[in-house]
């Protein structure tokens, strides 16, 4: 390919921690940001399904905040999408997930910080909360820093520290370590950020605050760390030997539907020109939900539907009464409609288009809020009422990766398709699927979900479709023909 030797030796770390809550999103939300305001081009990247701390970085940094999953994507995935990322970048920031060793559950370290780390041949920089300890502080570092040889652990940031008393008992212990003091921060409530019942709340809802809360960040890494030696590290990374991801190589490598007959794969399209031989007059305009209340979605989603040659077109359902002119189908992510229930129960131009176009049988993809926002109601306030299922709040938190199959065919996908997904919600939908259910799912209990009808696709899953480009070009391909 042609798309990546250029930054494979772009200089990165990985922020990691031996345990959530240390403070890893403040740190690389702050590097990313000190870096950018020394007139770097800084690359932000989070490991795993997170679709919150994206949004802070890409305040810090002015660029796409991209997700790293082994587990979605696939290990082999990891480095593409990274340097895809990392393009005309002069150093990468990439926040862990949980503790450096925590991946998915029964895996083993399949999709944790460490996992991504040694995949990207990146040196981490351990962030540790020291509000409870001094000397303890040597043995947590060693024990983090020598229990995978793989992973190099090249400095430790001290979060929380209470003073300078505390900083030289912290420094002295952690002498005999053998791994540097990189930064100090002591505590402050400037940095903090407000979370609610599914992580902070996202950038979109609070942008004003969330621009000082990230030049807060900044400033206090910028006095704390040693910027200098966190960038001499970052180039000490590995250099990678895969080619960056690239949308249009991706759909052109696809594997063929199983559905249609034997042929030739397309081929990928010359610079600029349309696939398959179609004109560029013929771009189906794919709307996609935005604004507060949808804020979940890969970037590499509306990439893939652009390389297909659709034109996507992004509408917030809190504030446009119409979809997008000339919509043929309809994106809607995740994020959190139960928040917002009433103001888009309230926008009843917009739901009547959104139900007058699915029953067009235009195709319609939702995950998880899409899914409530289709439904008959959430929290009894009228919703789309495409789906005959009612939603509502729950306090039972559903988390975790799954396995999916296709049951169905759909606009996104053929029967036995096999997809990696994952779900993270405090809602029910009443029935939890249709006549024709989405997906078949084998963990934490087989079980179907989700509703196919006519052009819909609606589920609770979120999935990443740079792990199956062909769900792109079908959905795209079905809105040409719809």
């Amino acid at each position: 390919m042609s798309s990546s030797v250029s930054v494979a030796s772009v200089p990165r770390l990985v922020i990691a921690a031996p345990s959530s809550g240390s403070g890893k999103t403040t740190v690389a939300t702050g590097l990313m940001a000190a870096f950018a305001a020394r007139g770097l081009a800084v690359s932000p990247h989070k490991v795993g399904p997170d679709y919150i701390d994206p949004g802070y970085h890409a305040l810090a940094t002015g660029r796409v905040g991209r997700n790293l999953d082994a587990y979605l994507c696939g290990p082999e995935s990891v480095g593409p999408l990274f340097l895809h990322g990392a393009r005309g970048c002069d150093i990468a920031v990439v926040e862990g997930v949980m503790g450096m060793f925590d991946g998915a559950a029964g895996e083993g370290e399949l999709a944790s910080t460490a996992h991504v780390a040694k995949l990207l041949r990146a040196p981490v920089v351990l962030v540790v909360d020291a509000s409870s300890q001094s000397r303890s502080v040597a043995a947590l570092v060693h024990g983090f820093a020598s229990w995978d040889p793989e992973v190099r652990v090249g400095g430790v940031i001290l979060n929380k520290v209470a003073s300078d008393r505390h900083e030289d008992l912290l420094r002295e212990a952690l002498d005999s370590a053998g791994v540097p003091v990189l930064g100090v921060l002591r505590r402050t409530a400037q940095v903090d950020t407000p979370s609610r019942h599914l992580g902070l709340v996202p950038v979109a809802e609070r942008r004003a605050a969330a621009v000082e809360a990230v030049a807060a960040m900044a400033a206090q890494v910028a006095a704390g760390c040693d910027l200098a030696a966190l960038a001499e590290l970052a180039r000490g990374a590995g250099v990678l030997s895969c080619a960056a991801w690239d949308a249009a190589e991706a759909l052109g490598a696809a594997p063929p539907d199983p559905h249609r007959p034997e042929g030739p794969r397309p081929q990928t399209p010359p610079e600029g020109g349309p696939p398959d031989g179609l004109k560029d007059a013929d771009r189906p305009v794919v709307a996609m939900a935005g604004g507060p209340a949808f804020t979940f979605s890969y970037a590499e989603h509306a990439e893939l539907l652009t390389a297909a040659r659709a034109e996507v077109v992004p509408f917030d359902p809190l504030r446009d009464e119409q979809l997008p002119d000339g919509t043929r189908g309809l994106v809607i992510g995740g994020g959190f409609p139960e928040v917002y229930a009433a103001e888009l129960s309230a926008n009843e131009p917009l739901r009547k288009a959104v139900a007058a176009l699915a029953e067009t049988g235009a195709p319609v993809a939702a995950e998880c809020a899409g899914l409530l926002y289709l439904c008959r109601e959430l929290d009894g306030l009228p919703m789309c009422g495409v789906l005959d299922a009612g939603a509502r709040m729950s306090e039972r938190l559903t988390l975790g990766y799954r396995d999916a199959v296709a049951v169905s065919d759909s606009v996104l996908a053929a029967t036995g398709t096999r997809m990696r997904g994952h779900e993270f919600h405090r809602t029910v939908v009443e029935p939890g699927a249709g006549a024709a259910p989405a997906w078949g799912v084998r963990a934490p209990a087989p079980r179907v979900e989700g509703f196919v009808q006519q052009g819909v696709h609606a589920s609770y899953l979120h999935t990443h479709w740079a792990s199956e480009p062909g769900v792109a070009r079908r959905f795209v391909e079905r809105c040409r023909t719809s």
